[in-house]
């Protein structure tokens, strides 16, 4: 921001070949990430003079990553987790943990992981998802259904698994684009469509109202 409220643009982050469909900041680290049509996850860094580099790229060939379209990206409230949502119908939870705005000092290359992939429960292209403060992911879709997932305790040295804890069937009557929970309370979940409404919806037990 410059003085008079004008505004200067200090970086432009090129690296997606194809539309970036939504960017997202990491919500500790000095961290940026970008999903898009090209399938892929971009991370970017800041090198401390405004210049942004990529530092990470997430792909299906190298880290498990999605073989279409990602969609959305939404972080857990400390930052060690990320789901990520595509048009292969599939989410995707990546350990985020890792400072990659930091120079690697270890041994070998560090970088995020895939942990978890959450595959049938919607039959349609997953448009959204979101992390809430109580640890719940949400997501909406093509199918007009929105699922709940959180995470087993029952998770091995493997790695996490998470469990469906609900499906709300038509939910929507058309596509849901997005949803969202509240940062001031989090058993309440907002959703968009195409059928040009809004519905706020309240988690009670492990039933949508």
């Amino acid at each position: 921001m410059q003085p008079g409220n004008e505004y200067e643009c200090v970086a432009v982050l090129q690296g997606h070949t194809q539309d970036v469909k939504m960017v997202q900041w990491h919500p500790i680290l000095d961290v940026l990430v970008s999903v898009s049509y090209g399938n892929t996850i971009r991370v970017w860094a800041d090198d401390g003079d405004d210049e942004w580099h990529c530092v990470q790229t997430l792909t299906e060939s190298d880290n498990c990553g999605h073989s279409s379209t990602v969609w959305s990206i939404s972080f857990n409230q400390k930052g060690d987790r990320m789901v990520t949502c595509s048009d292969d119908c599939t989410l995707k939870i990546w350990d985020t943990s890792l400072d990659l705005s930091q120079p690697n000092t270890g041994e070998g290359h560090e970088s995020w992981r895939h942990v978890s992939t959450l595959t049938g429960y919607h039959g349609r292209t997953i448009f959204s998802a979101h992390w809430s403060s109580e640890d719940v992911i949400a997501s909406g879709a093509g199918d007009d259904a929105i699922c709940l997932f959180v995470e087993e305790k029952s998770s091995t040295v493997e790695g996490p698994s998470y469990k469906l804890i609900l499906k709300k069937e038509k939910a929507h009557d058309m596509d849901i684009n997005s949803v969202r929970w509240c940062p001031q309370d989090p058993r309440v979940l907002a959703s968009a469509s195409d059928d040009g409404t809004v519905k706020l919806w309240e988690l009670q037990g492990n039933i949508l109202h």
